[in-house]
Formats: C-alpha cells, structure tokens, sequence
C-alpha cells in the first residue's frame, strides 16, 4: 500500500484493470440482463438431458464456477478500494494533525504540504 497519495503510481497490473473492468460489467444492469437470458434460454434444455439429475447438476456446476471466478475479481477491485479509502483516511488524520500544529505553533509549510497530500489523494483509488 502506497505511503502517500503521491506513492501511489497509475500503473496497474493487467489483472487489476481486467479485475475493474470486470467489476464495472458485473455491477451493470447489462450482466443482469445477459445472466437472465442465459437462465429463459436454460430451461428448455432439459429435453436435452436424460434425466432432471443431470440437467440440474451443468447449471449447478456452471453457476458455482462463474461465482468463484466472480468473487475472486470482484475481491481484487474491494481491495484496492478498501486500500484507496485507507490511504486518504490517513492523509485527512494527517491534515487534521498539521492544522492543530499550525493553530498552535503557525507552521504555515507544514499545512501547505499536508493540504497537497490531500489534494493528491483525491481519485487515488484509480492509481492503485
């Protein structure tokens, strides 16, 4: 995890954008859609299948599977917010603790270098 928000680098792994982009697609009433779809188109198919066992059991195992995967992504997006989220918690601490020390001592660099850490926080969750 960054330090600062000036740490944090707009470079990002390959899995963490498809991760993103992921979590944008799955959170859209687009997946709903195509997810519901899947489901009207399943349902036919058990003539397909010799028994109801067997029809239940490749919907079953492909749900799970999607679910895992789903989960495994959508976990590495949270994080990564959860990261950014923390990151500026701890500037706004620190911004807070440097305006104390200005009311109290008028150290007017200090404020002004917490005030950029803060500024460089904004939109750091798309930096990590």
């Amino acid at each position: 995890m960054p330090t600062s928000p000036s740490h944090a680098t707009s470079r990002r792994s390959r899995f963490d954008r498809f991760a993103e982009a992921s979590s944008a697609f799955v959170s859209s009433g687009t997946f709903f859609g195509v997810s519901l779809i899947l489901v009207v188109l399943w349902m036919p198919t058990i003539a397909v299948f010799a028994s109801v066992d067997t029809w239940q059991l490749v919907i079953n195992t492909a749900t799970s599977i999607l679910a895992f995967l789903l989960v495994a992504l959508l976990q590495n997006s949270e994080r990564r917010k959860d990261q950014a989220a923390l990151a500026k918690l701890d500037m706004l601490a620190s911004g807070m603790a440097a305006l104390m020390h200005y009311t109290v001592d008028g150290d007017e660099d200090a404020l002004a270098r917490q005030e950029s850490a803060l500024r460089d926080s904004l939109g750091l969750e798309q930096r990590i």
